[in-house]
């Protein structure tokens, strides 16, 4: 049983946000902490010229709105929005926060990326903990 639980949330239509999160509170003990974690991609910046002023910080605000209410539904969960490369910013976040088990969710990956999409292969690779891969 895990004290400290990080679950990355995609919202790419093809990722399964409810298996990582029931699996989540089936592997917690039951104070864990529950923690969902969205990275926003950073927009490079020749496109954010080309983008409305307020288009970064409305995303932001849905995304946790979103986020908040997924983190609602789980004992313990809370929900944070970071900034950043999905793969490095997760692996930054569990440096800092130490988790012990981390749960992410795996498309269906093409040749391209060798039985892993890249952000899990990269967290699992890296990880200082645990890793949990969910398709």
């Amino acid at each position: 049983m895990y004290h400290n639980i990080l679950v990355p949330i995609s919202f790419d239509s093809e990722r399964d946000t409810t298996a990582p999160l029931k699996l989540a509170q089936l592997l917690a003990t039951p104070e864990a902490n529950i923690t969902l974690l969205h990275v926003v991609e950073h927009i490079p910046g020749y496109a954010v010229s080309y983008m409305p002023a307020d288009y970064l910080a409305e995303t932001r605000q849905a995304i946790q709105r979103e986020l908040d209410a997924m983190a609602a539904k789980v004992p313990n969960g809370k929900a944070i929005v970071i900034e950043g490369h999905s793969g490095r910013s997760i692996l930054d976040w569990a440096d800092e926060h130490k988790p012990d088990l981390i749960i992410i969710a795996s498309h269906r990956p093409g040749m391209q990326d060798l039985l892993l999409g890249s952000t899990a292969s990269q967290v699992v690779r890296h990880a200082a903990c645990a890793v949990h891969v969910v398709r």
